[in-house]
């Protein structure tokens, strides 16, 4: 068997049929990457007849006086034949030695899913293959507890099989019902609304506007992208808060009345918290009849999705921060669940740490995906196959690895 290039339309017929396939693994990343100072090999490991039996994008960029390559969420390979992974790693190493100082991967292999109650987790058979390739001369680098490396460790998936808004957190639930009160709704638009998510995004990624549009328009070419605005509908949010107002009010008489007949502490507290929900409601018809007025539209959340196979991967999401109250992000994220529940079977909700502690710094983010009640994976790490020892040596020495690679980190929730 020998490394051949394949064509665009070789390698994402192999990369859709691969239980590894992602769309990190698809001609379109690769292009949008090319925008991005890489270059780019697709390549193929093909047997006697031809037939690929694994394939892997890589990523090529100069770092120093080097060059790397980096399979995101790859190798495309059934990593369980140990036989198949020794002959393709050689292949590599003698394809790329000349080439290359090093390839990176971070497979996207599950070796264990964390138990939602006590927070461990329950490794399965996936973990061998972290010996497999250790065995086989990839360096393990050190497993990253928050967002260290590219990618990370522990990721949250909902099984949209298995969705049901009933079985998301108390939390959760009672802040999307607020949000709605409040008149959210939820836009499907095309790239024009790209300049609008990029305000609530520009200071969560050192990415400038012109990224996420070359993101939008690579993977809008097969329709693989989505983009989502939610927007405060002025209408609803005044007949809501309206109705509120009413209902309270009439609960608020009722209290008036058991007041007087009853003058208890119990009595008093509950008179005054109506008097509390009466005047938030009288507060949300003045706001929401002052811009009503005004005809303005206002968004204040967004996300890009990007489809590919069976699974949804919210590429990046954010909010206004101006408007925290009205609770966008968990509604932003409950209406892309219901909006694809029917024809796909996850979502990715991307990254959570390891750390389920009080000090955990990124707890707010952790318990916000936790609130949609996803399954909570842990993956096998990243591996460095090192093709010139020198090279490498040379790069962590100087500090350009810790620079090129230590700076994916999102901020906390």
């Amino acid at each position: 068997m020998h490394i051949k290039e394949l064509t665009i339309a070789e390698f994402d017929a192999y990369a859709k049929a691969n239980i590894l396939g992602s769309y990190y693994q698809s001609s379109s990343y690769a292009l949008l990457m090319a925008e991005n100072n890489f270059d780019y090999d697709l390549i193929g490991y093909v047997d006697e007849l031809g037939v690929i039996q694994a394939a892997a994008l890589i990523l090529i960029k100069k770092i120093g006086m080097y060059k790397y390559g980096y399979s995101p969420k790859g190798f495309l390979i059934d990593y369980f034949n140990y036989d198949l992974l020794k002959s393709f790693t050689g292949a590599i190493k003698k394809y790329y030695s000349k080439k290359l100082a090093f390839i990176k991967i971070n497979p996207e292999i599950a070796i264990g899913e964390i138990n939602k109650e006590n927070k461990l987790t329950n490794y399965n058979q996936n973990i061998v293959i972290r010996d497999y390739l250790k065995e086989l001369g990839y360096k393990k680098l050190k497993d990253n507890l928050y967002f260290e490396a590219l990618f990370p460790r522990f990721n949250a998936i909902v099984n949209l099989e298995e969705y049901d808004f009933n079985n998301l957190n108390k939390n959760t639930k009672n802040k999307i019902r607020k949000a709605d009160k409040k008149g959210l709704v939820i836009e499907k638009v095309e790239r024009e609304g790209l300049d609008i998510l990029f305000n609530f995004i520009k200071n969560k990624k050192n990415r400038n506007e012109f990224y996420y549009k070359n993101y939008f328009n690579v993977f809008e070419k097969n329709n693989s992208c989505d983009l989502f605005l939610i927007k405060i509908d002025y209408e609803k949010y005044l007949l809501n808060s309206k109705n509120l107002y009413d209902k309270e009010l009439e609960k608020n008489n009722i209290l008036s009345h058991n007041l007087i007949n009853d003058p208890s502490e119990t009595n008093i507290n509950k008179k005054m918290n109506s008097d509390k929900a009466l005047l938030s409601y009288k507060n949300d018809i003045e706001y929401a009849t002052h811009y009503l007025n005004k005809n303005e539209k206002t968004y204040i959340a967004g996300a890009l999705t990007i489809k590919f196979n069976n699974r949804i991967n919210i590429a990046i999401s954010g909010i206004d921060t101006k408007y925290k109250a009205f609770n966008a992000n968990y509604y932003l994220h409950y209406k892309i669940l219901e909006y694809y529940k029917d024809a796909y079977k996850f979502v990715d909700l991307n990254g959570i740490t390891g750390d389920f502690t009080n000090n955990n710094p990124y707890k707010g983010l952790n318990d916000f995906k936790l609130g949609f009640n996803p399954h909570l994976y842990e993956f096998i790490g990243e591996f460095d196959l090192i093709l010139n020892e020198n090279a490498y040596y040379t790069l962590n020495k100087k500090g350009l690895l810790a620079k090129e690679f230590n700076h994916n980190k999102p901020k906390k929730q």
